[in-house]
């Protein structure tokens, strides 16, 4: 993990750019629910507490922006806290997702809490589960990982959220003390609060989604049995060499505020809660059947579109919901093998998921 000056906490202010649209919002990923068989095994590799949540953050962009920073500055707090303490995996844990995917193979480091620009592991990208591939996926040599919690959507050992890829080196600016609760100790220094005004970790190049198109960035993993909540500010890159911030709270000038920069939700104007669905569509590429699973949704009124590579509606109908969550299967079998886009509308929003259908 590499160290520069404090001078550069506010990273590539060589350009202003005024288009403040870059950042479409902050996914949270309910990546893995620990179970008894988890937590008995640990060990001397750290202290696992039945249910514990593993989250994964990305950055979700347009394409042609980059990742640069997550930072603190006066005015704007950079805050990650639980409830409890965060786990740290005392085998191969690291502040910085630095085991191979050989070594995540072993134990729970999979679990491990740590802040990245875009890596699982080394030479591995971090995926939403959903935009897995399914190859190669990690089958833990000590018979663990296997929870199939459905809160925590498809399993591990179906899709493991990695995909083999060139990533970015975390740079961080005066954070050094706050990141050792990231570390491989489970001393009683790992939470409950991970918190900077005048610090950063960043990516100095800059980095990209392992999708070009879709450009989700993951910039962090936390493991923890309390309540997770999160206030971020963040420094993008634009097409143009200009850059955007970011900030949870009370921007000021070309600063903009989007609601997911709070997690677990934020209170808007009209005093309702405003949280991001959780989506999930698996299993990605199929034979037969797609599943969709939402969490998190406010409206009753959502619908789904398949769509060709030629942009032809070949498919639509109705996301039926109870309670805020959506459990929806919908068949491809008849569709021949290639690329699909899957749209979704809810809440009003269009979002677009590729699915591509095998023989």
């Amino acid at each position: 993990m590499k160290k520069i000056p404090m001078t550069m906490v506010l990273l590539f202010n060589f350009f202003l750019s005024y288009s403040q649209n870059g950042l479409e919002k902050i996914i949270v990923e309910k990546y893995y629910i620990t179970d008894a068989n988890d937590a008995s095994a640990n060990g001397t590799d750290g202290i696992l507490p039945v249910n514990s949540t593993t989250y994964r953050i990305y950055v979700d962009m347009l394409p042609g922006y980059k990742f640069q920073a997550a930072y603190g500055v006066e005015k704007h707090e950079l805050r990650i806290a639980t409830s409890t303490t965060f786990f740290n995996n005392e085998d191969r844990g690291s502040t910085t997702p630095s085991y191979t995917k050989n070594q995540a193979k072993n134990n729970t480091v999979m679990l491990d809490s740590w802040l990245s620009v875009g890596a699982a592991c080394v030479g591995q990208v971090g995926v939403i589960k959903s935009d897995d591939d399914g190859v190669s996926t990690i089958v833990n040599s000590a018979g663990l990982l296997k929870n199939n919690d459905p809160m925590a959507g498809i399993p591990l050992t179906s899709q493991d959220g990695m995909r083999a890829g060139v990533t970015q080196q975390v740079t961080t600016v005066g954070i050094t003390k706050e990141m050792a609760m990231f570390d491989n100790q489970n001393d009683g220094t790992n939470g409950p609060v991970f918190s900077t005004t005048n610090g950063s970790w960043a990516s100095l190049n800059g980095s990209t989604g392992f999708d070009s198109l879709d450009n989700k960035v993951l910039i962090a993993q936390i493991t923890t049995d309390g309540k997770f909540e999160f206030e971020l500010n963040i420094q993008i890159s634009t097409p143009s060499l200009g850059f955007e911030r970011y900030v949870a709270r009370n921007p000021e000038g070309n600063e903009k505020s989007i609601a997911s920069l709070i997690y677990p939700s934020v209170v808007d104007a009209k005093n309702i809660a405003v949280s991001n669905p959780t989506i999930h569509v698996y299993p990605n590429p199929t034979a037969n059947l797609i599943s969709i699973s939402m969490d998190h949704i406010k409206s009753v009124h959502n619908q789904y579109q398949i769509y060709d590579a030629k942009s032809t509606l070949l498919t639509q109908g109705v996301l039926e919901s109870q309670s805020s969550k959506v459990k929806q299967n919908i068949d491809m079998s008849s569709l021949p093998m290639g690329l699909y886009f899957l749209v979704l509308t809810l809440d009003g929003e269009r979002i677009v998921k590729k699915v591509v259908r095998l023989n």
